[in-house]
């Protein structure tokens, strides 16, 4: 991979791993998970607007487009950053950059109940065995009085709601000739869909603190990491940009311990370890029909005409 994509893929761990420590900033200096979602969406709504605009690419015009677009912001941001913020109020920020790592054992689980993934293999199978054992045992539901509690179960509900948009849009939204005023699109109406929020956001009891957090997680943590994901999909091909999602957990347990002191112990450790060998597992056999379908393109390509 070249140094550039290196680099990108590094920047785009750190920015998007790093929102989990940005929220809980954010929660115990002073926002509510209504107020962050909304600042978050607009700030990266700016963000790609700006970015679009200096790409020479206009907002869609269609209405069937922003129909779409709906759907897609509903389920890829507005509804996952305020459960992620709901849940962050009383779980780690690390333990929610795990549970966002469960986000391809939803989208597998999706693909078999829609009968778009018929194929599930013994290792894929394996692999998401492995998700739903790391997951137990991280919150190890033998240690309290319910199974899991509000707070977790919010952290899986936004990685569920991942894999439900990303489902959608593969059907609906990945033709687009202008990707970065798609995106700008996309956060725009997930900022519409957050205000709908306004009147159970409560007031607003900032510091600094806060308020740096919020614009890190908007600019950065949202609106940079749209554009840095755009960017590696187009160099290395979407199977490259995937493995993004397997450094998540480790940026957002290393920053939670790092920088909020929490504490994790070695179950949690054991359990993030198997959900991320999970995960690799129930991702192995579609990287590799990737692989296989560019290098026959490739291949073919390169044959002289007969």
């Amino acid at each position: 991979m070249p140094l550039a994509s290196t680099l990108r893929m590094a920047a785009l761990a750190l920015f998007w791993g790093s929102g989990f420590l940005w929220i809980k900033l954010a929660l115990t200096h002073g926002l509510t998970p209504a107020q962050i979602t909304i600042a978050r969406c607009a700030l990266g709504t700016a963000v790609l607007l700006l970015l679009a605009r200096r790409a020479g690419q206009r907002l869609p015009r269609s209405r069937a487009t922003w129909g779409h677009l709906a759907v897609a912001a509903l389920f890829c941001n507005a509804l996952p950053f305020a459960l992620f913020a709901l849940g962050e109020q009383h779980l780690d920020s690390g333990i929610a950059g795990v549970l966002n790592a469960t986000t391809p054992l939803w989208s597998l689980l999706i693909g078999i109940g829609l009968g778009t993934d018929r194929a599930l293999h013994p290792v894929r199978l394996t692999g998401l065995v492995l998700g739903f054992a790391g997951t137990v045992l991280i919150f190890a539901p033998w240690h309290h009085e319910g199974l899991l509690s509000l707070p977790a179960l919010y952290l899986l509900a936004a990685a569920a709601s991942y894999a439900v948009a990303f489902a959608y849009m593969a059907r609906h939204l990945t033709a687009s000739e202008t990707p970065m005023a798609m995106s700008a699109a996309q956060l725009l109406t997930a900022t519409i869909w957050s205000t709908l929020a306004l009147p159970a956001a409560g007031p607003i009891r900032p510091d600094a603190t806060a308020l740096l957090a919020v614009a890190a997680l908007g600019v950065l943590g949202t609106g940079v990491t749209f554009y840095l994901n755009y960017r590696l999909i187009a160099d290395e091909g979407p199977t490259t940009a995937a493995t993004v999602g397997y450094l998540l957990p480790v940026v957002s347990v290393a920053l939670g311990a790092a920088v909020l002191d929490e504490q994790i112990g070695v179950r949690v450790l054991a359990g993030m370890a198997v959900v991320l060998v999970g995960v690799g597992l129930t991702r192995r056999n579609t990287a590799s029909r990737t692989r296989g379908s560019a290098d026959a393109r490739r291949d073919g390509a390169t044959q002289p005409a007969s």
